[in-house]
């Protein structure tokens, strides 16, 4: 066996050392000759194999044997010269795995005979396959980083003088890239090791000590003019990977400089851009200020080579002479701002990054490089605007300017190609322009904030001149692009006060809408301006014709029922007047079914914000024609035998009810005049009666039923039948008050017969809203003993089948709990079964948390309701050891919070027994978990019952214990916990 190590692993090492005498016999028994034969098989079937099932096992078991101690066997047989690059990768990476991972594993007198081997397996590949050579170079730099500064001084030093002698019949270029790769990944490797915290900062002041050994040879293999371009190429990317690490750019600055002199090269520019944004976007360059200055000409340089990149339609160079000086402005704006005796270096760096913002073509199909230019703009502005009021008068007179023809660079960019060039397009250049058109539209609605109303008396002007001159015809496109920026700015914007949005509105109809994204341009604007409108109901005549004639065209649909919605909630109480005429075409466009499904259930809405400011009477005879032919069809709907496409019907008209009974609130009529948001003029007075809502739901409460009866096995019919009720409660609050009792008669009969989760939440509804009043509370009471009673006959057949059910039905025990504990005074209540439920609810959903809100509202009301008090005496050891169980690993992370919650809840109410508790609970070892001693036990049980009064230190305990419980207290991997 030791004659055969060293045949494998080359002598110096011993590996009985690494693996011990039982690791030897193990590989006999069964793992290292198996990976032995010419086929090796695993790997194969890894690269090889069609069954992906196969694969999927081969990667299993080959992710097993990378971390097994017999990798440090196999590792080096691997890497054999007779094996295929494929396998010789496997075997870099298992030794990178073993280095990085375990590198407890390795004697200390080993590291200096794994070093060595590991620079003669490189020497050995530097001229063989790249992948496995990275690899190799990956292994010996989580080496270095385990072992320097103390074990290993002056690492990257040795690594150069060995790169740098002759032997071993590997030619100097080989050895030199190989250097460059090694010196290449080892910062990369710096930046994703799992060093603890402690030795990250060490070994990050040893790397940067080293870059004395590394600038000098990229300097002289980058000026050597006899260096082959991939020599270059690695130099550079070798920069790229060092200036992470924060080296000092005043110390790269020479190297910078150099890479804007291999710009020119193409085989060089990718990498040469990429190591100067590296370079001069570290945080700790803006010190340097001296040195940006010197490398604003030098950006300012690259003009030529950008223009000449544009008439050539070479993206590629625009895209990266774009990122170099967007990363200058971005990271260095204030800095450069404030060198005032260099303003006007400054400004050309500006108004160069402005032409890239400008670049000619439509982003992204002719160009890309645009987009990158606008968060230079925001940090720009934001740095402008920070300083000091005289300071900053002084920057915006020379950048407001700048700022305003931005605008008009950016309304430009955001202009539609032609419509024969548009429709060309591909569906996801076309979702790529939409994007970035959301993008200009923020960075617009940003401008304004320095520039103010003059930004709109800008925008208004250009459209007056454009719209007003018969003389020079204009493009749709252009006419869309002002629209779009006034829309950009008053979607977010307070425009109430602009003095130029009553001439806007009056520009709109004259228009020449020839086009559906004008049209839709057209449409979102109206709608942003809503709110002003609501301020001007006058104008509403000029826009609301032009909304209603648009809801007619299915291409409009999005836009024009968004705008009809924002106008009928802002604006309702103007438009009494239009009422008839707005009710008549919404519902011929459904009558057609113009519309998709979710545009349809937004113009109901719209609907119901419109008729909540009529009188009651108008209500109810708006809807009565409204919803006439949808009961017709349901009618008959209901008396046809289920199926699919019935179904879908029935699910579409509930839904529709759903959602105008979301926004049709009388109620709120009285609100809004009395906190001053509407003129009391305005306001409808109250009329007695029933609710215009409840009425209808009266009316069809048969037919509703009828539906359920033939439908109650479909989980989908029965909760958009809860929907409809549910949304109506929750609208209506207690004016829902005459329907209580049947409603509650309705759902304790669909309760009984299917149970189904969206029965329960409608319950809960009702619990919240009429548990606490005497005249609802024996529908209520009733209701709420049915349907616990029958989901805890559940609970006892086994509730697996129905996790939806548990999460409903603990949510309703802990609003009843909140809202009415009185409840569970009935005797006919089981309410030790109903706490055994939700102790089993807990073990079967541990991932979520409506059992410990249940807990944590039934707790405080011990002391107020006996049967409760009684329970938890007598079980409520079986929810600590639950909740222990949980805490120990038995259930997520993310649930340790509401864990801490129960335990607080039981220490602030029941102190004396949770003592009890958790001593009985903990006592048995290996509970809640194997990896925690009695003493750490004791200790969180001491700590816990020592806070009754602040609930965040107890969920720091809490986290603190199941960290422990799971392994992993201490490690990286807790640290972000």
């Amino acid at each position: 066996w030791e004659r055969r190590n060293r045949r494998i692993t080359g002598k110096g090492i011993d590996m009985r050392r690494l693996w011990g005498k039982k690791g030897i016999r193990s590989s006999i028994n069964g793992f290292f000759f198996p990976m032995l034969p010419e086929k090796h098989c695993a790997l194969h079937q890894l690269y090889y194999d069609p069954n992906i099932e196969n694969k999927n096992l081969a990667q299993k078991w080959l992710m097993q044997a990378q971390v097994s101690p017999q990798a440090w066997q196999f590792c080096w047989a691997l890497l054999s010269p007779d094996k295929v690059p494929e396998i010789q990768y496997f075997g870099a990476s298992a030794l990178h795995t073993k280095i990085s991972r375990y590198w407890s594993d390795i004697p200390t007198d080993q590291y200096e005979s794994l070093k060595s081997q590991l620079f003669s397996q490189i020497a050995c590949f530097s001229s063989g396959s790249k992948m496995v050579l990275t690899r190799l170079c990956v292994a010996l730099a989580s080496l270095a980083l385990n072992t320097m500064p103390e074990a290993w001084p002056g690492a990257v030093a040795e690594m150069v003088r060995v790169f740098q002698e002759e032997g071993g019949g590997v030619d100097g270029r080989a050895r030199c890239l190989a250097l460059l790769e090694l010196l290449t990944v080892l910062p990369e490797e710096f930046q994703t090791s799992r060093l603890p915290q402690y030795r990250k900062g060490q070994v990050r002041g040893a790397l940067g000590r080293e870059w004395g050994s590394v600038c000098p040879l990229l300097q002289q293999l980058l000026r050597r003019t006899d260096s082959p371009g991939a020599v270059k190429a690695r130099v550079l990317r070798c920069l790229s990977s060092w200036v992470l690490l924060d080296v000092p750019l005043s110390e790269s600055e020479g190297l910078v400089h150099d890479c804007f002199s291999a710009l020119p090269d193409p085989e060089l520019f990718d990498t040469a851009v990429e190591a100067i944004v590296n370079a001069i976007s570290q945080p700790d360059s803006q010190r340097y200020v001296n040195t940006l200055l010197k490398l604003v000409p030098q950006v300012l340089a690259l003009q030529e080579q950008l223009q000449e990149a544009v008439q050539n339609g070479d993206m590629e160079t625009c895209h990266g002479i774009c990122r170099i000086a967007v990363t200058l402005g971005e990271n260095h704006s204030r800095t450069l701002l404030e060198q005032v005796d260099h303003w006007q270096s400054f400004l050309a760096l500006v108004n160069m990054i402005m032409f890239c913002t400008g670049i000619p073509g439509h982003y992204p199909v002719n160009e890309t490089t645009s987009s990158l230019t606008l968060t230079f703009w925001y940090t720009l502005q934001d740095e402008i605007m920070s300083f000091e009021s005289d300071k900053q008068s002084v920057y915006l007179q020379v950048y407001r300017p700048v700022y305003f023809q931005l605008v008009d660079v950016l309304l430009h960019k955001a202009q539609f190609p032609s419509d024969q060039e548009y429709a060309s397009w591909s569906s996801d250049e076309k979702e790529q322009f939409r994007i970035y058109r959301v993008d200009i539209s923020d960075t617009l609605m940003y401008v304004y904030e320095m520039l103010g109303s003059e930004l709109l008396s800008n925008l208004y002007d250009k459209l007056g001149r454009l719209l007003t001159n018969a003389d020079q015809p204009t493009s749709w496109q252009h006419t869309e692009a002002l629209l779009y920026g006034f829309q950009s700015i008053a979607e977010t914007i307070d425009v109430n006060y602009s003095d130029v949005i009553p001439g806007l509105i009056g520009l709109i109809p004259r228009i020449n809408i020839n086009n559906v994204q004008l049209a839709d341009t057209v449409m979102f604007t109206i709608g942003a301006l809503a709110e002003w409108l609501a301020d001007h109901p006058v104008m509403l005549s000029s826009v609301l014709p032009l909304v209603l004639q648009a809801l007619g065209n299915p291409d409009l649909s999005v836009s024009s029922v968004s705008t009809l919605k924002k106008i009928c909630r802002e604006c309702k109480y103007d438009l009494p007047p239009f009422a008839t005429n707005i009710v008549a075409v919404s519902q011929e466009v459904l009558i057609k079914q113009i519309h998709k499904t979710s545009q349809c259930m937004w113009l109901m809405q719209a609907l119901g914000f419109l008729l909540s400011a009529l009188p009651v009477e108008d209500i109810l005879r708006n809807l009565h024609s409204l919803i006439t032919p949808y009961i017709q069809q349901l009618e008959k709907l209901a008396d046809e035998t289920p199926n699919p496409s019935n179904k879908l019907a029935i699910i579409h008209i509930l839904g529709l009810l759903s959602n105008l009974f979301t926004t049709l609130d009388i109620s709120k009529q009285d609100d809004e005049s009395a906190d001053g948001s509407a003129p009391p003029v305005k306001t409808v007075p109250p009329t007695p009666g029933p609710n215009p809502v409840v009425v209808v739901l009266q009316q069809v409460f048969a037919l509703i039923q009828t539906v359920l009866s033939k439908w109650l096995n479909d989980s989908q019919v029965v909760e958009a039948v809860c929907a409809i009720f549910e949304k109506s409660v929750k609208t209506l609050l207690h004016d829902f008050a005459p329907m209580v009792s049947q409603l509650s008669e309705m759902l304790g009969q669909m309760y009984s017969t299917i149970p189904q989760a969206s029965a329960l939440d409608l319950t809960r509804q009702m619990v919240h809203i009429f548990a606490s009043e005497t005249d609802h509370f024996p529908p209520i009471k009733a209701l709420f003993e049915l349907v616990t009673s029958v989901t805890l006959s559940i609970f006892q057949q086994g509730p697996r089948d129905h996790p939806d059910i548990v999460d409903s039905f603990m949510q309703l025990q802990a609003q009843a709990l909140k809202r009415k504990p009185d409840l569970f005074l009935s005797e006919s209540l089981d309410v030790k079964a109903v706490f055994h439920c939700g102790k089993f609810a807990h073990n079967l959903h541990k991932r979520s948390p409506p059992t410990c809100l249940c807990a944590t509202e039934l707790l405080p009301r011990c002391s107020d309701v006996p049967p409760l008090a009684r329970v938890v005496q007598e079980d409520g050891k079986l929810l600590v050891q639950a909740v222990l169980e949980g805490i120990g690993g038995g259930a997520s992370r993310s649930l340790m919070d509401q864990f801490a919650e129960v335990l607080f809840c039981l220490n602030k109410h029941c102190f004396s027994l949770l003592a009890v508790w958790l001593k009985e609970a903990l006592q048995p070892p290996g509970f809640p978990s194997t990896r925690v001693t009695a003493e750490q036990k004791d200790n969180f049980s001491q700590q816990i019952l020592r806070e009754r009064v602040n609930k965040r230190r107890v969920k720091d305990i809490v986290k603190e214990f199941t960290l422990l419980c799971r392994g992993l207290h201490g490690t990286e991997y807790a640290a972000e916990y």
